[in-house]
């Protein structure tokens, strides 16, 4: 865990670099991190991270950065929340979507609207893709927040690992301040939708996907129509490769989501099967439904973030089992802003000991202002 000297908090080890980065900047507090990959091959920062510091350098002004030679310790000074147009040639070693968490995060804070242009893997195994934090991480947000219409995230171009080649376009409005919540059942399952692409490959891989993927779903719901985006030319990036998203909608707005890629063969990984994925992706739809919240697992840590900075009233908000990457975000936010949340199980007839209990959220906003804004 973290330790002070003065207004400074120390850590120490690579994990959770990102959440540490985010919330330094929103609270203005400066970081200090020691002892990042000391003991490898390899030490020091890695390229993706030294990128996201740049990302954070573009959007604010007046950040101080400073790493030693090897790169095994790092100061980061934020300056002010700026926003504006940005554009960013994301590492190739993470997705796009890496980068993008942050930028939502931090996008309704700054002093003018965020419009960010990110080129890069759209697409991986490791983080949430484009199509994932549009269906998913955008939709928590409007819960926070009066007016959307600002707020959109488009696919211009598709690209996989291990060369990328995509493309997309981050708007973002900014707010005054988020809104509490009191998010608390999540409805009935009514339509799952969905996209399966195909990029440098046969078209008919796509076809393939959908058929096995739908397969699965229609044993459980009728309205399911799974999109094939056809990728041609620069539209497809600039590697060989395909995938599938699906997003389950419910009666009250909500949305869960899952997404498959497939393997870099490049990278000496074995060739995925179309029919595997397709299968693979309903399996894990499916489980996301079976977890239950309001919420999808990847948007735990942006509603969190949310709740905490909202008006200084109680939200609530209902989850399936908080992930790892959650938990630790609760862990750092207590140290940048002292704010704990009250984490209550929350078991019903349904899933009461089957291991999927829900938990339940309850926090009171600190009545955190965007001080970036202008007001009339």
């Amino acid at each position: 865990m973290s330790s002070k000297k003065g207004n400074i908090l120390l850590y120490k080890g690579s994990n959770f670099l990102r959440q540490r980065l985010i919330l330094s900047v929103l609270s203005g507090k400066p970081v200090y991190i020691s002892e990042i990959r000391t003991l490898k091959d390899e030490p020091g920062l890695k390229e993706y991270e030294i990128s996201l510091i740049r990302l954070l350098d573009k959007i604010t002004n007046g950040t101080v950065v400073e790493l030693n030679e090897t790169g095994t310790t790092a100061y980061f000074q934020p300056g002010l929340l700026y926003g504006g147009a940005v554009e960013h040639d994301c590492s190739l070693q993470r997705g796009v979507g890496y980068y993008l968490e942050a930028l939502v995060m931090l996008g309704l804070f700054c002093k003018q609207p965020l419009v960010a242009t990110l080129r890069g893997i759209t697409s991986n195994n490791i983080d949430p893709s484009v199509d994932a934090i549009k269906s998913s991480m955008l939709n928590t947000v409007r819960k926070f927040i009066l007016d959307d219409e600002d707020l959109d995230l488009k696919i211009n171009r598709r690209g996989l690992m291990p060369l990328g080649g995509g493309e997309v376009i981050f708007k973002c409005p900014i707010r005054k301040q988020t809104r509490p919540a009191q998010l608390l059942d999540c409805g009935m399952i009514k339509r799952i939708r969905g996209t399966s692409y195909a990029l440098r490959v046969s078209p008919a891989i796509s076809n393939r996907m959908v058929d096995k993927a739908k397969g699965v779903l229609l044993n459980f719901i009728p309205d399911v129509y799974i999109n094939t985006d056809q990728c041609r030319g620069k539209q497809s990036g600039k590697s060989p490769g395909f995938g599938i998203h699906l997003v389950a909608e419910t009666t009250k707005g909500f949305t869960f989501s899952a997404e498959q890629v497939s393997n870099v063969v490049s990278n000496g990984e074995d060739p995925s099967i179309p029919e595997d994925l397709g299968t693979a992706v309903a399996h894990r739809l499916l489980y996301e439904i079976y977890f239950g919240g309001v919420i999808n697992s990847i948007s735990q840590s942006l509603a969190i973030l949310f709740m905490a900075l909202g008006d200084k009233d109680v939200s609530k908000i209902v989850t399936g089992p908080l992930t790892e990457y959650s938990i630790w975000f609760l862990r750092h936010l207590k140290d940048f802003f002292g704010v704990t949340l009250k984490i209550e199980p929350q078991e019903d007839e349904e899933n009461s000991g089957d291991g999927s209990a829900k938990v339940l959220l309850t926090c009171v906003g600190i009545g955190y202002t965007n001080l970036s804004k202008r007001t009339i």
